[in-house]
């Protein structure tokens, strides 16, 4: 329910986007939100836990096979959908889908729902925290790579406001973490209200300036349900596929459980601030948004879906092993 608020928050941000662009002109919103993406990175530093890192540490197989999934498989499927629009890779709807495709995993859903379903958490902990570290570097990377040729991105200034925004509160946040870390940590629930409203404020200024830009007059009903199609097709491709690959490598259930959820998992929260820092105040970061907005809904829906069927296998499993001994 608390997922189904906050995603209902950012549709509502849309609508208010929609009809009211004029924010960004009243409020300083540009200066709040790189405050607060600046604590969102601040916060996430704090409450990282080392003992719980640890603890991850030696599944290595795991590991592999979600950060190669999460920054290695999804960009490259991403790759496969160029030819069905007709700019390649200068369709601003491609680059949104690629854009989508080379972000890192969630932290706290990832977490939650590996846990719901009984799944080996201090993996889902590990790679949900690495996922975000690789991620900073990784999704601008991707975008150099395959976006100079196309757009005027520059990987260096990019990633020199990366440092500042991102990396610098990340580093601070670590630094104090023997000192306020426990407190940030027991206080998880107050601190991620502030990540969220960020989240939130990013959205509504990304879609006002789409909005008030009409880019969205640009993109053809066409080409919008080609990208919702892709991004279902996507999910369920690299979801069935983990757990082929997992069966091969001979998972056991609960190492499987951590590797579907994290693997397919995208964050909006790094989709968010790596879109505000990267394209700044651009007219088409709402439209660069619309890819992962729409894989973050599904992403929960199915995923508590699955999470509930395989918390069901394990407490079967589990009662078999009890009646055994």
């Amino acid at each position: 329910m608390k997922f189904n608020g906050f995603i209902a928050a950012i549709f509502a941000a849309i609508i208010v986007a929609y009809f009211f662009p004029q924010g960004n002109e009243i409020l300083p919103l540009k200066t709040i939100t790189d405050i607060g993406i600046g604590l969102i990175f601040f916060f996430y530093g704090l409450k990282l836990s080392p003992a719980e890192f640890k603890m991850g540490l030696l599944n290595y197989k795991s590991h592999i096979v979600i950060q190669v999934t999460t920054f290695i498989i999804f960009p490259l499927l991403a790759l496969l959908f160029i030819p069905l629009f007709e700019e390649g890779i200068t369709s601003e709807i491609w680059i949104a889908l690629f854009f989508f495709a080379t972000l890192p995993s969630t932290v706290s859903s990832s977490v939650v729902m590996v846990a719901i379903a009984k799944g080996n958490l201090p993996t889902a902990i590990f790679n949900a925290s690495l996922s975000g570290l690789i991620g900073i570097f990784a999704t601008p990377l991707w975008l150099g790579i395959f976006l100079q040729k196309a757009t005027n991105f520059e990987f260096m200034d990019v990633l020199v406001k990366l440092c500042l925004q991102i990396i610098l509160p990340l580093i601070l946040g670590l630094v104090f973490q023997k000192f306020i870390g426990d407190f940030a940590r027991k206080h998880g629930k107050a601190l991620s209200f502030i990540d969220k409203t960020t989240i939130i404020l990013i959205i509504y200024s990304s879609f006002s300036n789409s909005f008030s830009s009409n880019i969205f007059n640009t993109v053809s009903p066409l080409d919008l349900a080609k990208l919702f199609v892709i991004v279902v097709l996507l999910f369920f491709a690299v979801y069935f596929g983990l757990n082929l690959v997992c069966n091969a490598l001979g998972f056991d259930l609960k190492d499987k459980i951590a590797a579907q959820f994290c693997g397919t998992k995208k964050s909006l929260v790094h989709g968010s601030v790596m879109v505000k820092v990267i394209f700044g105040s651009a007219a088409s970061t709402g439209l660069l948004l619309l890819p992962i907005m729409l894989y973050h809904s599904l992403q929960l829906l199915a995923v508590a879906y699955f999470a509930e069927s395989y918390r069901k296998k394990v407490l079967a499993a589990e009662g078999e092993i009890v009646r055994r001994r």
